[in-house]
């Protein structure tokens, strides 16, 4: 049961947002600067974001070569160009609500390493690649985005016998994604946005004035539950939205991740992946953080898990002493894996289920760059 103080200070508000990763909690961002006298509350499964959001490599990209020549066999340019904007400006819209320096911001460039592994079209023909994605860009972008970079691996210290190539694309960047999550949710509280942990939804129920979210009360024991009432609600749980959405086009898929010890002057800088962008590694701190390999073990890393496998990581490890680390003393200090959403659809959906509720999900890897555009494009439902 509750008291009256929970029942009138707790319960009822004008939005509530399931799921406080970044498009959460950009949701309600959001939601507060277009309408500050709105209540607006976050409820979060977890005690940190569950997803991806505090797990991710800090990429602030929209795609390599290899990636958008393979995305344009399924997609038109048109809607390539333009989901490549919305990262574009996905990203600007996290910098100008943050600051640069609050998420630590720094467009390093971006680099594609082209290996011998390759299959052989792409290697015979990531030159017309780079030339079909640098005339599809150069209209929005008014320049080159992508050129070769032949001396590329010589001067990252890289493997040749792996690398036969690199592909440089200037206006990748990269991010602090601790910092960036923490700053976003202290600017949400300092807008007034409630952010609850812990509260696990369970179903949500329409009806002609509110929308119901049940909530598991775990302190007061399995058969309790907390019923929150708002005049409509968004859902950005992402990897995890078929609880809500059973029919939707999408797919979990695990990301795991090493991080290395410190390594006195490493001059590897920038963002860096390979193989279509399945593999996807950055300096922080003088670490190499290296994620990837899910194309290995598809079956297995399409779940919604956090687990580490002894295939992933014995790849990834592979990778990292023989190609990308060579002849450097090095130890493993961190391992973890996050939740990503992915489908067959490259886009992310933006739905919508009866009048008060709406959702954004499937940001196929991208969400730092995704999460903020599709938050927008949620309030412009919410407050239309």
């Amino acid at each position: 049961m509750l008291s009256y103080w929970e029942q009138t200070s707790f319960i009822h508000y004008d939005f509530i947002v399931v799921g406080s990763g970044i498009a959460g909690l950009s949701t309600a961002c959001c939601l507060k600067e277009r309408s500050p006298n709105s209540s607006v509350l976050v409820l979060e499964r977890g005690i940190f974001p569950t997803g991806a959001s505090t797990k991710n490599a800090g990429f602030a990209c929209f795609g390599n070569v290899g990636e958008i020549t393979d995305d344009l066999r399924n997609l038109s340019e048109e809607k390539l160009l333009q989901l490549s904007i919305d990262r574009w400006e996905g990203l600007g819209l996290l910098r100008k609500r943050l600051g640069d320096k609050a998420i630590d911001f720094q467009q390093n460039g971006g680099y594609e390493l082209v290996l011998h592994t390759d299959s052989e079209d792409y290697q015979n023909d990531y030159q017309a690649g780079i030339e079909r994605v640098n005339d599809l860009f150069r209209p929005y972008f008014k320049k080159d985005v992508y050129k070769e970079d032949k001396q590329g691996a010589d001067r990252f210290g890289f493997n040749r016998s792996f690398v036969k190539t690199m592909i440089y694309n200037s206006l990748e960047g990269q991010i602090d994604t601790g910092k960036m999550m923490t700053s976003l949710l202290k600017y949400a509280q300092q807008l007034g946005v409630n952010v609850i942990s812990g509260a696990d939804v369970m179903d949500l129920n329409e009806t002609a004035n509110n929308v119901e979210v049940t909530v598991k009360n775990y302190v007061l024991g399995d058969s309790s539950y907390l019923k929150f009432k708002a005049q409509q609600v968004a859902i950005c749980t992402n990897a995890f939205s078929k609880r809500f959405f059973p029919n939707a086009d999408l797919e979990p898929g695990r990301g795991q991740v090493i991080c290395t010890s410190e390594i006195p002057n490493l001059p590897i800088k920038g963002t860096f992946n390979f193989t279509e962008g399945y593999y996807y590694f950055r300096n922080i701190n003088n670490r190499i953080l290296f994620g990837g390999a899910r194309n290995i073990d598809y079956d297995t890393e399409t779940t919604d898990e956090f687990a580490l496998t002894d295939i992933i990581q014995k790849n990834l490890e592979y990778y990292l002493k023989e190609m990308i680390l060579p002849d450097q003393q090095f130890t493993i200090d961190y391992r973890w894996s996050g939740i990503m959403a992915f489908g067959k659809e490259i886009t992310p959906e933006i739905a919508k289920s009866g009048e008060r509720i709406v959702a954004g999900f499937r940001f196929n890897g991208m969400g730092v760059a995704l999460g903020s555009k599709v938050a927008e494009r949620l309030c412009d439902l919410l407050l239309r």
